[in-house]
């Protein structure tokens, strides 16, 4: 989808617009969202980041989900002018070289995308999201990576957020931001600062927001500006009041194996400081003990790697496979898809 054909969508008779989950465990599924909810998620975000009419917002991610719809109804909604560029992994290189930009000003109710001067280069948004790979690339850009850090409210979601790009992060001079949110809670409920003093694990809800956990610790949430209802999510989580809530993984990535639950999280977590190929866990059937963890990774020395998680990893946690894979499947948010095929 293109920006003109949302826009057309948007300022149709209808009341709902289609929008996708993102697919990290399934197919994409398609699910039509209330106008009036997304509006009052875009009002949500604006107020707390301080957005003013006239800022610039920029759209470098895909239509078809929910975090770039938001944007452009964030820039509806507080007459931003959006700086719209194609999604890849280096949204700030189109700004650097003035190439396939279009601005939208949205201080005008009938604004169309009109492009760019070309070739001349274009100031950082105000506002930019993104997920993390296109952040991860952009620092790897020195030039990129300057415009980066001139934009003075970056949202970060779609992915887990690992640490080695935390810490690169963290003296970024203006506000970075990791979101939690799904596509039924029309974009992001919390956010938790990565920079600055104000740095945390902790994720804060918006005022209008409740969480609590049920029975499996998973985390329910209650946003009735943007959600009817209470939603349950897979994701286990620790509540500590007046800090806020932190995710420990997601309910279907525990690995029931041989009677242990394994974390699939919290395994990536310990072995990320370890492993310098990108890498994976996954889950496979096993006759023996119900589940199997195998770990996926681009590193073609796979004995190496069996041999440094049986170093680092408690004796339970350790995959019973390691395998070779020429590239990591991901999903076109930046998520991994865990999927093992035998």
């Amino acid at each position: 989808m293109v920006l003109e054909e949302f826009l057309s969508e948007w300022r149709n008779n209808s009341d709902r617009v289609l929008v996708h989950t993102s697919g990290s465990t399934g197919a994409p599924k398609p699910m039509w969202a209330e106008k009036e909810k997304m509006r009052n998620s875009a009002r949500i975000t604006c107020d707390f980041l301080g957005l003013q009419p006239g800022d610039t917002a920029l759209l470098c991610m895909n239509l078809k989900y929910i975090g770039a719809k938001m944007v452009v109804v964030r820039s509806i909604e507080r007459q931003l002018r959006l700086l719209s560029v194609e999604p890849s992994g280096h949204p700030m290189a189109a700004l650097l070289q003035g190439q396939g930009v279009t601005e939208t000003d949205f201080q005008d109710p009938a604004a169309l995308p009109y492009p760019c001067l070309q070739g001349q280069e274009i100031a950082a948004p105000t506002f930019a999201a993104m997920v993390p790979l296109q952040v991860y690339n952009t620092l790897q850009v020195p030039e990129e990576a300057a415009l980066l850090r001139q934009t003075r409210h970056l949202i970060i979601g779609g992915g887990a957020i690992d640490d080695q790009l935390a810490t690169a992060l963290r003296d970024f001079p203006h506000a970075v931001w990791s979101t939690y949110g799904m596509t039924e809670t029309l974009s992001h409920i919390a956010l938790r600062r990565l920079n600055g003093p104000e740095a945390s694990e902790w994720y804060q809800p918006f005022p209008s927001v409740k969480v609590s956990l049920d029975q499996d610790d998973c985390l329910m949430i209650d946003a009735p500006l943007v959600h009817e209802g209470t939603l349950k999510t897979n994701d286990r989580a620790e509540i500590v009041p007046g800090k806020g809530f932190r995710i420990l993984g997601r309910k279907d990535n525990v690995i029931v194996s041989g009677g242990i639950k394994i974390q699939i999280e919290e395994v990536e977590h310990a072995l990320k400081p370890h492993l310098s190929a990108p890498f994976v866990i996954a889950r496979r059937k096993d006759v023996k003990f119900g589940e199997a963890e195998i770990l996926l990774t681009e590193a073609t020395d796979t004995d190496a790697v069996a041999a440094i998680c049986r170093r680092v990893l408690p004796k339970y946690w350790v995959p019973r496979e390691v395998q070779h894979i020429d590239k990591i499947p991901m999903t076109e948010t930046g998520k991994p898809k865990r999927k093992v095929k035998r």
